[in-house]
Protein backbone atom coordinates (compact mmCIF):
# COMPACT_ATOMS: atom_id res chain seq x y z
CA UNK A 1 0.00 0.00 0.00
CA UNK A 2 1.49 3.19 -1.33
CA UNK A 3 2.33 5.75 1.98
CA UNK A 4 1.29 8.82 0.41
CA UNK A 5 -1.48 9.56 -1.29
CA UNK A 6 -1.39 10.89 -5.15
CA UNK A 7 0.15 7.89 -5.61
CA UNK A 8 -0.44 5.81 -8.99
CA UNK A 9 -0.93 2.66 -8.75
CA UNK A 10 -2.07 -0.96 -10.16
CA UNK A 11 -1.25 -4.71 -9.39
CA UNK A 12 1.27 -5.02 -12.13
CA UNK A 13 3.67 -1.44 -11.52
CA UNK A 14 5.05 -0.07 -8.61
CA UNK A 15 3.30 2.98 -7.16
CA UNK A 16 4.88 6.24 -8.18
CA UNK A 17 4.34 9.89 -8.18
CA UNK A 18 3.22 11.03 -11.44
CA UNK A 19 4.36 14.66 -10.62
CA UNK A 20 8.11 13.05 -10.79
CA UNK A 21 7.97 11.88 -14.47
CA UNK A 22 8.75 14.94 -15.88
CA UNK A 23 11.50 15.60 -13.88
CA UNK A 24 13.20 11.37 -14.36
CA UNK A 25 12.75 12.72 -17.90
CA UNK A 26 15.15 15.46 -17.84
CA UNK A 27 17.63 13.43 -15.25
CA UNK A 28 17.48 10.44 -18.01
CA UNK A 29 18.69 13.03 -20.76
CA UNK A 30 21.30 14.89 -18.46
CA UNK A 31 23.27 11.74 -16.58
CA UNK A 32 26.04 12.10 -14.37
CA UNK A 33 29.53 11.05 -15.89
CA UNK A 34 29.23 7.73 -13.43
CA UNK A 35 25.54 6.66 -14.96
CA UNK A 36 26.23 7.43 -18.53
CA UNK A 37 29.25 5.23 -18.44
CA UNK A 38 27.45 2.07 -16.27
CA UNK A 39 24.77 2.77 -18.55
CA UNK A 40 26.87 2.53 -21.97
CA UNK A 41 29.23 0.46 -20.45
CA UNK A 42 26.86 -2.61 -19.26
CA UNK A 43 23.30 -1.93 -18.47
CA UNK A 44 21.92 -0.97 -21.89
CA UNK A 45 22.70 -4.32 -23.18
CA UNK A 46 22.35 -6.10 -19.81
CA UNK A 47 20.44 -9.22 -20.27
CA UNK A 48 16.97 -7.85 -18.90
CA UNK A 49 15.69 -4.78 -19.38
CA UNK A 50 17.23 -1.95 -17.02
CA UNK A 51 15.18 1.21 -17.23
CA UNK A 52 17.05 4.34 -16.13
CA UNK A 53 15.95 7.33 -13.84
CA UNK A 54 11.93 5.46 -12.52
CA UNK A 55 10.34 7.07 -10.47
CA UNK A 56 9.26 4.59 -7.39
CA UNK A 57 7.06 5.61 -4.83
CA UNK A 58 8.35 9.59 -4.23
CA UNK A 59 11.80 8.48 -5.65
CA UNK A 60 13.65 8.15 -8.52
CA UNK A 61 16.11 5.75 -8.68
CA UNK A 62 18.91 6.15 -10.81
CA UNK A 63 18.24 2.30 -12.71
CA UNK A 64 15.54 -0.62 -12.28
CA UNK A 65 15.70 -3.69 -13.33
CA UNK A 66 12.11 -5.16 -13.22
CA UNK A 67 12.58 -8.61 -13.84
CA UNK A 68 15.05 -9.13 -10.88
CA UNK A 69 13.36 -6.44 -8.37
CA UNK A 70 16.52 -4.48 -8.26
CA UNK A 71 17.45 -0.95 -7.53
CA UNK A 72 21.17 0.56 -8.64
CA UNK A 73 21.69 3.69 -7.48
CA UNK A 74 25.11 5.41 -8.14
CA UNK A 75 25.80 7.85 -5.25
CA UNK A 76 27.59 11.41 -5.70
CA UNK A 77 29.10 13.02 -2.85
CA UNK A 78 25.95 14.54 -1.34
CA UNK A 79 25.19 10.90 -0.54
CA UNK A 80 27.80 10.63 2.18
CA UNK A 81 26.80 13.20 4.83
CA UNK A 82 24.88 12.69 7.59
CA UNK A 83 22.10 13.76 6.57
CA UNK A 84 22.49 12.12 2.73
CA UNK A 85 22.91 8.69 4.62
CA UNK A 86 19.97 9.17 6.99
CA UNK A 87 17.48 9.84 3.74
CA UNK A 88 19.65 6.67 1.50
CA UNK A 89 18.85 4.48 4.24
CA UNK A 90 15.10 5.75 4.49
CA UNK A 91 14.67 5.31 0.65
CA UNK A 92 16.38 1.99 0.63
CA UNK A 93 13.70 0.71 3.74
CA UNK A 94 10.91 2.26 1.84
CA UNK A 95 12.07 0.30 -1.57
CA UNK A 96 12.63 -2.75 0.04
CA UNK A 97 9.89 -2.53 1.55
CA UNK A 98 8.36 -3.27 -1.58
CA UNK A 99 10.63 -6.39 -2.21
CA UNK A 100 12.93 -4.68 -4.37
CA UNK A 101 16.16 -5.16 -3.07
CA UNK A 102 18.94 -2.16 -3.72
CA UNK A 103 22.61 -2.06 -4.27
CA UNK A 104 24.47 1.16 -4.41
CA UNK A 105 27.63 2.68 -6.08
CA UNK A 106 29.96 5.13 -5.47
CA UNK A 107 30.48 7.63 -8.21
CA UNK A 108 34.53 6.61 -8.05
CA UNK A 109 33.54 2.85 -7.70
CA UNK A 110 31.82 2.90 -10.99
CA UNK A 111 34.72 5.38 -12.81
CA UNK A 112 37.64 3.73 -11.20
CA UNK A 113 36.48 -0.06 -10.46
CA UNK A 114 34.14 -0.31 -13.42
CA UNK A 115 34.74 -3.94 -14.01
CA UNK A 116 34.17 -4.77 -10.37
CA UNK A 117 30.97 -2.92 -10.35
CA UNK A 118 29.48 -4.75 -13.58
CA UNK A 119 30.62 -7.77 -11.69
CA UNK A 120 29.06 -7.33 -8.61
CA UNK A 121 25.84 -6.50 -10.58
CA UNK A 122 25.59 -10.07 -12.33
CA UNK A 123 26.27 -11.46 -9.43
CA UNK A 124 23.08 -10.57 -8.69
CA UNK A 125 21.04 -12.34 -11.84
CA UNK A 126 20.57 -15.31 -10.09
CA UNK A 127 18.79 -15.14 -6.42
Amino acid sequence: MPRYKKLNTSDFYLPYNPQLVARAKELRHNPTPAEKKLWQGYLRNFPFRVLRQRPIDQFIVDFYCAALRLVIEVDGDSHFTPEGQVYDQERTDVLEGYGLRVIRFANFEVMSYFEGVCRRIDELRSP
